[in-house]
């Protein structure tokens, strides 16, 4: 799922290209992408783009007469620039935005349709759309501990929660966990002052980081290959590859459709933390340390 620093690349790419534009109509592909019906989307036809905005993981885009578009990517939505009036072509393509000098085009693959499109007005309808989660950029440390501590849960979960935390998802919580050298399962409760200052340093400094990264790639051409794993990152998606720091093997726990990457190393004192399948396959054999886990490779 596309998070902060890919929504802000997004958003970046997009102002070059169709603030001060007219919007001359949303082409759908798809019925069920529109998730509203008052005011209709043909409202928007012909109004020229005003603003654009992140609200959590979503795209805002505002046109004339207090309309917005907002768009929700999900997991595996994608937005593509394309030549103006481009045809929607393939069962993964849903919609398309024509501008005078393009076509945004919205992608989603796989066959689940997750990704979503409303048409609302005005200020009070957007900010009901805010899951509510604290921006890390406008908030202190304490504004941040109180948010994460409003619940006893896990540093991953408290992370991930867009109620909690504004748009951080599954990778760059890994990322930001890593840089704090704090274990993805440490309850929220149970951080000390200094680990406290780490988290909170580690979140603004990771994702100052990629958004600059990003946005500098956006600034050059549309960003085609947003994904969550890229190769110059320290743990998410680098399961069995070095830690950067220690050069220990990078370890996961996996979970649904999802794993969190972390280093045993660097983050849990070498205690390697259970996955749910394969605890359940092994039992007590379970490795512990990293020195059981080798050993149990060696068998």
């Amino acid at each position: 799922m596309p998070e902060l620093p890919d929504i802000a690349a997004y958003i970046t790419a997009l102002e070059a290209r169709v603030l001060g534009q007219s919007l001359e109509r949303v082409r759908l592909a798809s019925v069920f992408l529109l998730r509203t019906a008052d005011p209709p989307l043909s409202a928007v036809d012909g109004k020229t783009v005003r603003s654009l905005r992140r609200i959590g993981k979503r795209i805002a885009i505002g046109v004339e007469g207090d309309l917005w578009l907002v768009l929700h990517l999900m997991i595996a939505g994608r937005l593509h620039w394309k030549p103006a009036q481009a045809k929607l072509a393939g069962r993964n393509a849903l919609a398309a935005f024509d501008f005078p000098s393009g076509s945004l085009v919205l992608t989603e693959a796989g066959s689940k349709r997750r990704a979503s499109l409303r048409v609302i007005r005005g200020e009070f309808a957007l900010s009901a759309i805010d899951p509510g989660g604290v921006e890390i950029f406008l908030t202190d440390l304490d504004g941040f501990r109180a948010a994460l501590t409003l619940e006893n849960r896990t540093l991953k979960r408290a992370l991930t929660d867009p109620r909690v935390i504004s748009g951080v998802g599954n990778a760059y919580s890994d990322e930001i966990l890593h840089a704090a050298q704090l274990s993805p399962i440490t309850l929220t409760h149970k951080l000390k002052p200094e680990e406290w200052e780490r988290l909170f340093d580690a979140t603004r400094s990771t994702l100052t980081l990629w958004i600059d990264r990003l946005r500098a790639e956006a600034d050059k051409s549309f960003p085609e290959k947003v994904t969550a794993f890229r190769p110059e990152m320290a743990a998410h998606g680098r399961f069995n590859l070095p830690c950067p720091r220690c050069g220990e093997k990078v370890q996961r726990i996996r979970y649904a459709d999802n794993e969190t990457n972390y280093c045993a190393r660097c983050q849990t004192g070498g205690k390697v933390l259970a996955d749910r399948s394969l605890s359940r396959l092994l039992g007590s054999d379970w490795p512990r340390t990293l020195e059981e886990l080798e050993g149990l490779k060696r068998r």
